[in-house]
């Protein structure tokens, strides 16, 4: 049986002095990194771009008349926007290693917990869904705005997670010292919010490979995709096992620096994909 702890602050977790110190480094580090590659797709973009549109009726829906016309609206520069996304992960890796930011990042790890991260990924994450979109050929703006709102979801989710679930780092085997399992009902629900920005992808492409004359991506862009969602995922798989409690994750921290490893690897490949088209385009 789940249990909703109504204990949203209190500490639950030891953050000793040099572990915290080994966390400033590591995100320091980590902010570099990040900066330095979003600096090198600036230097290698051209003047690559997506089309973000409209479609305007001509007449009645679902009458004859309804054909109607795709309208531009702007164009998103490829190559500066996924830039655009490691540059905000740099953002905030410096942001948790400054004077001002660290002595607040060590406070929320000792509650089990850290809003820097879903925040820095509600704005992160977003962007790049709606990038995979764009590259994928979903242009329409209504339906960016709709996937990135269920994105932010999503996040959102994975931030009340910790939030209401803060006191329960004690202890092992999913259990607190108490007893008291996860709650995990925010998790789940982040799943269903999570699903449908993919959801949409894959219909999208199946729908339009089905289209007379639609001969569909390369067979390696489905590849791609699929690794895609695999490193998009990875930080939902990582939420799963701090609460779960196995292993090494019986340490909150372990789950800590996993994200930021995450943050790392799993954004590089991410964003250096989607930049590919960039140099292909």
């Amino acid at each position: 049986m789940s249990v909703y702890p109504l204990e949203l602050d209190i500490t639950s977790v030891n953050v000793s002095s040099q572990a915290a110190k080994r966390l400033r480094i590591f995100n320091a580090v980590m902010g570099v990194l990040h900066l330095a590659s979003g600096s090198a797709m600036v230097a290698l973009s051209n003047d690559f771009t997506l089309p973000v549109s409209t479609f305007a009726l001509n007449g009645p829906p679902g009458t004859p008349l309804s054909q109607g016309v795709t309208n531009p609206v702007f164009d998103v520069p490829l190559g500066i926007a996924t830039a655009l996304f490691l540059f905000l992960s740099a953002f905030f890796h410096f942001l948790i290693a400054s004077p001002w930011g660290f002595p607040r990042y060590v406070d929320e790890l000792s509650k089990g917990r850290n809003r820097f991260r879903w925040i820095e990924y509600s704005l992160s994450s977003t962007l790049m869904i709606v990038l995979i979109s764009l590259v994928l050929g979903i242009s329409d703006i209504a339906a960016l705005i709709g996937l990135g709102i269920a994105n932010v979801s999503m996040i959102l989710f994975g931030w009340l997670m910790e939030m209401s679930n803060n006191g329960l780092m004690h202890g092992k085997f999913g259990r607190s010292s108490r007893g008291e399992r996860p709650w995990w009902t925010p998790f789940w629900f982040g799943c269903i919010a999570g699903v449908g920005p993919w959801l949409a992808a894959a219909v999208y492409l199946i729908v339009n490979v089905g289209v007379e004359g639609g001969e569909g991506p390369p067979g390696f862009v489905y590849g791609i995709i699929v690794s895609l969602f695999v490193f998009f995922n990875s930080f939902a798989i990582n939420q799963w096992l701090q609460y779960k409690r196995m292993g090494r994750w019986q340490n909150y921290l372990t789950g800590e620096r996993a994200y930021i490893v995450l943050s790392l690897i799993a954004k590089s490949l991410l964003a250096w994909q989607v930049f590919a088209n960039v140099l292909v385009g």
